[in-house]
């Protein structure tokens, strides 16, 4: 595995997500009252809810807010509001994990893509976490479902090219706010089935000896393909790009994206005791393992997470990673997610 001279190391990860709780069964019963009158395809697209994988998810607001179309202004409030919370508990578990105290974070990078806040996110969370005033602050934005594992390696980068510092990643996303009932276009539809909110935080330093190892990052980005995964942006919001081609290409086009990464990295697909990757959906894991040629039903804490939180864009490949650390890993793995672009992002990790 190609590494820094002084290679970043993972001291702490944390998760979180926000106080509603969205069951499954209960969003096909508020989405059917809000968009079945509205969609003559609701009915015949509303078996996704039972097909998706997904037993619930989480939301920085409740069910009664989306009964009433919001504008920007809404939607920027909730983010605002919500994206700010979320951030200081993911961060402030990392935090903990790694033994570390928010004032001695150098560098904070800041990954989201549903929502725009200036100040940034880490700005208006520093009067909770007590951030140094000298704090390095790196916001990134438009990374999607990629965000999670770009934004690790961002940090890895980070932390090695200064050594000694200690780097704060805190991806955050809040992926239900961007819920549209007035374009009816299927996409929409799909979001609903799919998404939810949360939030995940890391810690990285070079300063440690036994702490998973943090390789090198490579990304793909694919010709011609921006209109497959991305936002529109109107006068109320965002409103989703999902290309329904995405399972398809994935099965097509991912694996020699992978190998071309790992090459990168002095690594072949032999090396590698496991993927941790993106469950964009359960379509989706299912092309990653065809794709690559995996035992169906191996990426097993990628279907757990889906289950249980959704796809929450940027933090969902962390939450995969928090489950596949606690079950005491082992050798070389790789992370890796797909996002807008249409870009693959691989980082890899090597654990004792």
């Amino acid at each position: 595995m190609q590494i820094a001279a002084h290679p970043a190391r993972l001291l702490g990860l944390g998760t979180a997500v926000p106080a509603h709780e969205l069951p499954q069964d209960m969003v096909k019963i508020v989405a059917s009252r809000i968009l079945g009158p509205r969609y003559p395809e609701f009915e015949r697209l509303s078996k996704s809810f039972a097909n998706s994988g997904i037993n619930k998810r989480y939301s920085v607001v409740p069910f009664e807010w989306f009964e009433a179309g919001k504008d920007w202004p809404e939607r920027t409030a909730a983010y605002l509001e919500g994206a700010t919370t979320l951030f200081v508990a993911a961060a402030n578990k990392a935090l903990a994990d790694a033994s570390l105290r928010a004032e001695e974070i150098d560098t904070i990078v800041t990954i989201t893509s549903t929502g725009i806040a200036t100040p940034t996110l880490e700005a208006r969370a520093m009067a909770s976490l007590a951030f140094r005033s000298d704090v390095m602050r790196v916001p990134v934005f438009g990374l999607g479902c990629a965000g999670g594992v770009t934004g690790l390696s961002i940090a890895a980068r980070l932390a090695a090219a200064t050594p000694g510092s200690k780097v704060l990643l805190v991806c955050v996303e809040t992926c239900t706010l961007s819920f549209r009932a007035d374009r009816m276009q299927k996409a929409d539809i799909i979001a609903t089935v799919l998404f939810g909110d949360g939030a995940a935080a890391a810690c990285l330093s070079t300063e440690s000896s036994s702490h998973p190892i943090l390789g090198v990052g490579a990304e793909y980005t694919w010709p011609d393909t921006l209109p497959i995964m991305g936002w529109d942006v109107d006068t109320d919001g965002f409103g989703v790009i999902f290309d329904r081609s995405i399972p398809e290409f994935v099965k097509q086009n991912f694996a020699d994206a992978v190998d071309g990464g790992l090459e990168s990295m002095g690594l072949a697909r032999d090396d590698l005791s496991r993927m941790i990757c993106h469950p964009g959906g359960s379509k989706v894991v299912e092309a990653i393992e065809g794709a690559l040629h995996l035992e169906q039903g191996v990426l097993d804490s990628e279907r757990e997470v889906l289950r249980d939180y959704g796809n929450m864009s940027a933090p969902t490949a962390l939450f995969v990673l928090e489950r596949v650390m606690a079950r005491a890993p082992d050798g070389t793995m790789m992370l890796a997610a797909l996002g807008p672009g249409f870009t693959a992002s691989m980082l890899p990790i090597r654990f004792a």
